[in-house]
């Protein structure tokens, strides 16, 4: 199985979402607090003695690349010294860590964060603003999906850090399921239409096996799953003024089209654990799903025959969702620790970098520019369906909001999707009821 970074994992994500609401508590006494560390360097001076704190959230394989990763950057550089970590015992412990280091001024110069937190970061008042930074030559920064680059802008005005690791979802399909229903193979050009058909003629409940699975827990799974139909329908998650607009035209149809397909035709499995649903695609008990290069691993372990195609799509828009990460940089008044860690950020997200840590562990390549390397077709060779998946990322165009209230309107939601697929709510009603309340806990 390969190593991958911590935060590809679906339950890793949706703690991350979960622990989000953790850091709220303490932001405003962190803003509060306000920075009363001791003044570093006022001037730049970029051949001073320099040690930047790095902690990574990694572990195993993945903190070894990145720690051997770091030397290298010390022996190119012989007055930067960086002292990389772990952080924490996990990655989700870096959202206390962080918290406490705010409050006691002990905190480092990069962090990894998951994209959940990075409005919350920048609240706190904490982090570097390194938006003249990246327009500089040479940083390519629109090699970045628009979701990568927008997660580490959380409010639109600080660049707070650089992404550190990208993904998308596609549609899996099970050959074997399809060749035995004689239903041809998914195409690049399948509409949302296409795939309830094929999803309905491949259900066989005499024999427990369903044409597409989804999560019903009611937790992110369940949510981020349902962004792609709202985007391709036109619709958004959020207003201008940051108000829930997904109880939309395009929010109802998205909602009513899933309907349809778990109420009226049957045709889906309605997993209420997240975790199911790809344990039944690899044993050839769902014929298709939507889900990310993560699964790729576990399908070469269980020998499953399967393909992935991008998304359906709606009128020509193939829209996917991404759940970006990033390396989050922090403000210690200091001119040469801040411009040491923004260097060694800009170097390890370069593509030389990036295609032996992320691309060598799994992940999807950073930069566009990666596609066609060398490591990304050693990837593809050994996981088929991971250059779709590298394709995939020119359909990230929207990126989920990162605001402290993003979670809260995830569960909102969450819950209603979950309920209107087990047929107790209407799409519309479902929708309002979980937009009102997403609202409402925004203003707490």
């Amino acid at each position: 199985m390969l190593p991958r970074l911590q935060k590809t994992t679906r339950p890793a994500r949706r703690t991350a979402l979960r622990a989000a609401t953790a850091l709220t508590a303490t932001a405003a006494l962190v803003a509060l607090a306000g920075c009363s560390g001791t003044q570093g360097a006022t001037t730049l001076d970029t051949s001073a003695k320099v040690t930047i704190q790095v902690w990574s959230g990694q572990s195993d394989a993945a903190e070894k690349t990145i720690e051997g990763l770091a030397k290298e950057f010390e022996k190119a550089h012989p007055n930067v010294t960086v002292d990389i970590s772990p952080g924490a015992s996990s990655t989700d412990g870096l959202l206390q860590k962080l918290s406490a280091g705010f409050a006691g001024n002990q905190y480092p110069d990069m962090s990894y964060a998951f994209g959940s937190w990075a409005g919350q970061l920048e609240s706190t008042g904490r982090t570097l603003d390194i938006s003249a930074d990246v327009k500089k030559p040479g940083v390519n920064w629109d090699e970045f999906t628009p979701a990568a680059r927008g997660t580490a802008q959380p409010s639109g005005s600080k660049i707070i850090g650089f992404p550190a690791v990208v993904d998308n979802i596609g549609l899996l399909y099970n050959k074997t399921l399809f060749d035995k229903a004689g239903v041809a193979y998914p195409t690049a050009d399948w509409t949302w239409e296409d795939f309830r058909a094929a999803a309905k003629k491949l259900t066989d409940p005499a024999n427990h096996v369903y044409g597409y699975g989804y999560s019903v827990s009611g937790s992110e799974e369940t949510t981020w799953q349902f962004w792609p139909h709202l985007w391709q329908n036109g619709g958004s998650i959020l207003d201008s003024s940051g108000k829930a607009a997904f109880n939309s035209t395009a929010g109802d149809d998205a909602l009513t089209f899933l309907r349809s397909m778990a109420v009226d035709d049957k045709s889906v499995y309605l997993d209420q654990t997240d975790e199911k649903f790809g344990q039944l695609f690899v044993s050839n008990r769902i014929a298709m799903i939507t889900s990310g290069p993560w699964e790729l691993s576990d399908l070469k372990t269980g020998g499953t025959s399967y393909g992935v195609v991008q998304l359906p799509g709606t009128k020509g828009d193939h829209q996917t969702v991404s759940g970006p990460d990033i390396w989050a940089l922090f403000d210690h008044h200091d001119k040469n620790r801040a411009y040491w860690a923004t260097q060694f950020a800009q170097w390890l997200t370069s593509a030389q970098q990036d295609e032996r840590f992320n691309v060598s562990l799994g992940n999807l390549p950073l930069r566009s520019s990666e596609a066609s390397s060398d490591a990304v077709a050693k990837q593809t060779a050994e996981y088929p369906g991971y250059d779709v998946f590298v394709a995939n990322s020119k359909n990230v165009k929207e990126t989920r909001p990162t605001s402290k209230s993003y979670a809260s309107l995830s569960v909102a939601i969450g819950k209603a999707i979950s309920q209107v697929l087990q047929g107790q709510g209407e799409p519309g009603p479902s929708l309002d009821q979980a937009a009102k309340t997403a609202d409402a806990q925004a203003k707490k």
